[in-house]
Parts: C-alpha cells; sequence; structure tokens
C-alpha cells in the first residue's frame, strides 16, 4: 500500500470533550461553533502522539473552548459524522466522547477569535446539534447526571444533615 503524503485513511478517529456544569442543579452542557459552517458542536480533535484519548479530549476543550476540568476516564458514548476537509472531500470519522466537569473558564483562549461558546440545557444542547448520535449522547449523559444529582440529594436528605 503507498504511503506518503497523498494517501488518506477510510475513516477517522477524533476524540472530543463534552463540557458540563451544574447551575441550581440543572446540567448545562457548553456548546461551540465551528470554524468554517458556524454550526454548534462539541470540542474535538484528532489523536496526538503520546497523549491518552481522555487528555486529548481535555487539551481540545482548552484550546477551542477555554475550559478546564476533571475529565472522564470512560467515554460517555460516541457518535459519526462526515468532516468536510481543506479539499473538499468528505472523510466519515467516530468521535468517542469524553465528559468534562468544567472547574475554570477563561475570559481568554486559543480560539476565541474563530469561535463562539455557550451553555445550554440538556435539552437545548441535544436540539441544537445537528448530528442524531450526539444528540444521543448529550440526552443520555443528561440524565445520567441528573439521576446522580438526586441520588445524592436523597441520601444528604436522609442523612438528617439540614441547613442551619
Amino acid at each position: 500500500m503507498a504511503g506518503g503524503h497523498g494517501s488518506r485513511k477510510l475513516t477517522g478517529v477524533q476524540y472530543a470533550a463534552l463540557p458540563w456544569r451544574l447551575r441550581d442543579d440543572e446540567v448545562q452542557i457548553l456548546l461551540i461553533t465551528s470554524r468554517r459552517t458556524r454550526r454548534w458542536i462539541i470540542p474535538k480533535g484528532w489523536p496526538m502522539d503520546g497523549i491518552k484519548p481522555t487528555e486529548a479530549a481535555a487539551r481540545e476543550a482548552e484550546e477551542e473552548a477555554g475550559v478546564t476540568g476533571v475529565i472522564e476516564k470512560t467515554a460517555a458514548g460516541q457518535y459519526r459524522y462526515m468532516k468536510l476537509l481543506r479539499d473538499g472531500a468528505e472523510l466519515p470519522c467516530r468521535v468517542d466522547v469524553f465528559p468534562l466537569k468544567v472547574t475554570d473558564e477563561s475570559p481568554d483562549w486559543d480560539e476565541m477569535e474563530a469561535r463562539e461558546r455557550r451553555w445550554c440545557s440538556v435539552a437545548e444542547a441535544a436540539g441544537t446539534v445537528r448530528e442524531p448520535q450526539l444528540k444521543m449522547v448529550i440526552r443520555r449523559f443528561g440524565t445520567r447526571i441528573a439521576t446522580l444529582q438526586r441520588r445524592k440529594q436523597t441520601a444528604t436528605a436522609g442523612h438528617g444533615r439540614g441547613t442551619a
């Protein structure tokens, strides 16, 4: 098989962060715009040599959205989409999505001139992204976090930890 500059993989694999936070017990998702088409997406990028997928996803979130936090070691899911390449060709991509609990949001970040960012409810985020499988990943993740929050509240209430 011929290698070199002109060869192209048939399928690409990318790693994405799903930046999230809790605001008044509501799960919120951070979306960003893509550079060229300006549609709403989550931060994602190509694998990097010597860097774990989770670290690559976290790095993309910092560069593309200006957020840092705690990234989960296990993907919340994956989705597929067609990546439009600079030469006009399309490359089918699979994206592994790693939740990133945002702990810091910078007012200045690497790609702030090229992208917008927006916090949304889970329903709004799922309704805004184009890819059907990503919509499902967002909804499932939102349900999981909401369920964990309810369990935490129930456990706290059950231990007699009232407010003073």
